[in-house]
This record gives structure tokens, sequence and C-alpha cells, in this order.
């Protein structure tokens, strides 16, 4: 395992060399500083990668220094998740989100924990997709569970500020909770959920729990925040010490007439679920933000006009809420979105999804970012 170590001294060596890139508006504040000055933090996921790769890692000098620029907390992209941390049901491999946690620490960075329980079975490893709970189901899952999260909360339950404890168990489909091979043998998800969280509050008292889920703003969410309500509405009702909602932000401008007149259909019906959310005492957090673009033609700079003001009208509207103080982007730099993967554009061109381009220079969105958060009250 190469360590956080000799990542620090390939990234020195690296810009030394003159490899990190220059990116536009040098002297203009970070992000970090002035979410700090309104009592939030800014942020972003990122990346293990061996020294210098060519990744959104924290040792890849030039997407460190988007990171050490502009962020105050960091998340993992995919070293905390199961499919990571877990090859086997008896062993826990934790050296790349170890040397992850290493470096946000050593730049002063606060970290998020994400996620202690993926609920979607796509993304479950193998073993626990095909895993024989025996003749005593619940009891079975009830150790498998909790021995994940009392060991990962052992390990980390002191240097993380926040866990999302379940990730998207809502089917955005049907409304209804998934189901699974770990759901099924504690005899539905709802105990499976509760137990998650339950034991998350007891081997890590002082970390925020957060539910985390992709219910968004635009027409055709409107099961899936259904379903998310009717799940925080259950939780709060059993007295299930869940802390926040995680409000993934993976918005995309789509449909027919200006942003202004996407705006307008879909703020209100937002404004509706956030006030449910927020008036049942949850807090907020935007947990991995972009903008999906793959429906819109023109050049970068008509694309990124768009996007900047999408994005502007939906933080406007979630910055209105107190009960958001952390907000973290899904990457900072579209070289690296794993949107080009997961919906490439049809015209074979990079996603314009993150605050800054494929060369590390500032966009238009970084702006939005900067001027929403500074006229935060």
């Amino acid at each position: 395992m190469i360590t956080r170590r000799d990542m620090l001294a390939s990234g020195a060596a690296l810009a030394a060399m003159g490899t990190m890139p220059a990116f536009g508006e040098e002297t203009a504040p970070s992000l970090h500083a002035l979410a700090k000055a309104k009592g939030m933090r800014f942020g972003s996921c990122a990346a293990w990668g061996p020294p210098g790769a060519d990744r959104g890692s924290f040792a890849n000098p030039a997407y460190a220094a988007l990171l050490e620029r502009d962020c105050g907390i960091l998340v993992p992209e995919n070293e905390f998740k199961w499919q990571a941390v877990r090859p086997d049901a008896k062993t826990f491999r934790v050296e790349p989100f170890a040397d992850l946690l290493d470096y946000a620490e050593a730049k002063g960075m606060a970290m998020r924990g994400h996620t202690l329980l993926w609920h979607k079975t796509q993304y479950f490893p193998k073993w626990l997709n095909d895993f024989d709970f025996g003749a005593s189901p619940r009891t079975s899952a009830e150790t498998l569970l909790t021995t994940h999260i009392r060991t990962l909360c052992r390990l980390y339950g002191t240097r993380l500020t926040s866990f999302d404890v379940v990730n998207e168990t809502i089917d955005e489909k049907t409304g209804e909770q998934r189901a699974s091979s770990l759901s099924r043998a504690f005899g539905g998800a709802d105990a499976m959920v509760d137990h998650a969280f339950r034991a998350a509050r007891a081997y890590a008292p002082h970390v925020q729990l957060v539910y985390n889920d992709y219910m968004s703003w635009e027409p055709g969410n409107e099961r899936h925040r259904t379903g998310v309500l009717k799940l925080l509405e259950g939780m709060k009702r059993r007295g299930v010490p869940c802390d926040a909602l995680g409000v993934q932000s993976h918005i995309a401008p789509s449909g027919e007439g200006s942003v202004a007149q996407m705006v307008a259909r879909q703020e209100k019906p937002w404004r509706d679920f956030l006030d449910a959310v927020t008036g049942m005492g949850y807090g907020l957090v935007v947990t991995e933000f972009d903008v999906n673009d793959r429906a819109l033609s023109g050049d970068p700079a008509h694309r990124d006009r768009i996007i900047a003001d999408y994005a502007a009208a939906y933080l406007e509207t979630l910055f209105a809420y107190p009960q958001l103080r952390d907000v973290l982007v899904w990457g900072m730099c579209d070289r690296y979105s794993w949107l080009n993967g997961f919906t490439p554009r049809a015209d074979g061109s990079l996603q314009r999804a993150t605050p800054y381009d494929a060369s590390f220079r500032a966009k238009p969105l970084r702006q939005v970012f900067a001027d929403t958060i500074a006229a935060r009250s």
C-alpha cells in the first residue's frame, strides 16, 4: 500500500516540476473562506489514487490544489463504501480511506463518512447479495450490520464529523423502500434502517447522522420525494436518531422553456418538500452537488451560462434554509466527473458539471457558489 507520506512527497515533486495547473481567479477568496465566514463549510468528494495518477485524487497535485484552495470538508468518493472496505464478510480493507483521511487532517479539512449502508443491491458486494443468514436470519443480519458499523465507527468515529448512515433506500419508481438480502433477513427495510442508525449513534455518539438520497426538484421526482418524507416521518415517529437529510443535488436542466420557466415549474414543490423535512426537525446537507448537462446543446460557454443560472436558482432556494450548513460538490473538476461515464454526452464532449473545467480553470459555476455563499444571511 502506498502511504500518505509517499503521496505527499510525490505531489510536491510533481508540483516542483511545473505540473501544477494555473487556475482562473487566483486572487478571489476561497469558497472555504467564504463559507467559514457564514458558519458553513464548502467541500468536495475526493478519491484515492497512486501518486500523480490522472484522476480526482488527493495524490494528483493538480486536483489536490483545487481541494486545498476551496475546501474545508471532504468526503470519499468510493473508498468508504461496502464494495471498497468489505471484500468479504470477515475482512475490512480500510487503507485507501485511511490515507484519504490522513490527507484531510494534514490539510486542516474535516471529513464525512459515505456510506455505512448503501441499500441498492447492484452496489452490494456479491458476497452480501449471496449471504446465507442461516436459521436465525434476523439475529445474523443484526450481527453483520452491527459489526460493520461498530468497526468503522470505532476506527474513525472520533475523526469524522458526519456519516451518511443509510444511502438511497427509497426506490424512485415506487416510493417504497428497496428489498435486499439484508432487509429480508431483518424482516423488513424499516427494521434494517432503524438498526443502522441506532448502531451508528451507539458507536459514534457525537457524529451527525444523515439519511442520504437523490430525490431532486425536477418534475418526475414526486414519488421519490414522497417516499423520502414517509421514511423520515416513520423514523421520527419511532425515535430513530437521524439528524439530517442529505440532499445529493445531482440536478439537470431539462424540459421546455428557459431556465426561469423551468424553475417556475419546480420551485414550489421543492420548497414544500424542504419545508416538510425541516418542519420535522431535520437538518439539511448538500452532499453531492453537480449539474448534468447531457440535454443541453451549444458550445461550452453557452452551456456554462445555462448551468450557472440553473444552479443559482437551485442553490438560492436551499440556502434560504438556516438548517443547511455543509455544501459539498461531487467533484471539483470536469475532467474527473463521474457523469462522463455514467451519462455521457452524445457529442462526446465532457460534461460541464463542476466548478472547474478540464484544464482546472474556474467556470461561472464556481462564481455562483461564491456569490450564493456570500449572500447567505
